[in-house]
């Protein structure tokens, strides 16, 4: 067995019978040791580094809920690396899940989508379109194009996460996109 093996082995049964300190120091160095190679899978699957706390905290967690099933007569780091494995699959299926959902869409890029009419006359059509969007499409949408709000500001306001607000925005902006292509067009002779 490995001195690791060993050190985390033994302060897992001394944690289990009470030693807080023990298990304090156990979940210190395995976060530790964890950042750094879940750091190196996320970075070899493509994913963003900055997930990296997210699953590490997710793994020590999980450790701590599932302590009680760990058998101390088997090794400490099969076990724990069972749960490394679950966790880092558990983010990559979330993001795969996700990815078509989640887009970050610059204000230059609602720009384009939504521009400013060359006359009045096309006033009336932009305001058709726009009421064809739900209130929250609505809301989102004029909260960062009229009133420059962040994505951060719009979800803090509306107490929902950030990618359920670019979610919107992009619904939103393909429903405003689609509006032009719905729009009665005259037929050509």
């Amino acid at each position: 067995m490995s001195l690791r093996e060993n050190t985390w082995a033994g302060a897992m049964r001394a944690a289990r019978l009470g030693d807080s300190a023990a298990y304090e120091r156990l979940l210190e160095e395995i976060g530790g040791t964890l950042r750094g190679l879940v750091n190196r899978k996320l970075s070899r699957l493509g994913m963003s580094a900055s997930q990296t706390e997210d699953i590490v905290q997710e793994v020590l967690l999980g450790l701590h809920i599932m302590r009680d099933r760990w058998d101390v007569e088997r090794p400490f780091i099969p076990w724990l690396q069972a749960i490394v494995r679950y966790k880092v699959g558990d983010a990559v299926r979330k993001r795969s899940r996700e990815a078509r959902l989640y887009c970050e869409i610059t204000l230059d890029e609602v720009a384009e989508i939504i521009q400013a009419p060359d006359s009045d006359r096309h006033m009336p059509d932009i305001e058709r379109a726009f009421e064809t969007l739900s209130a929250g499409q609505r809301d989102v949408v004029s909260s960062l194009t009229i009133e420059g709000r962040s994505v951060r500001e719009i979800a803090e306001r509306l107490e929902t996460s950030e990618g359920a607000v670019r979610v919107t925005l992009h619904r939103a902006l393909q429903r405003l996109s689609d509006f032009g292509h719905l729009a009665p067009r005259h037929k050509r002779r």
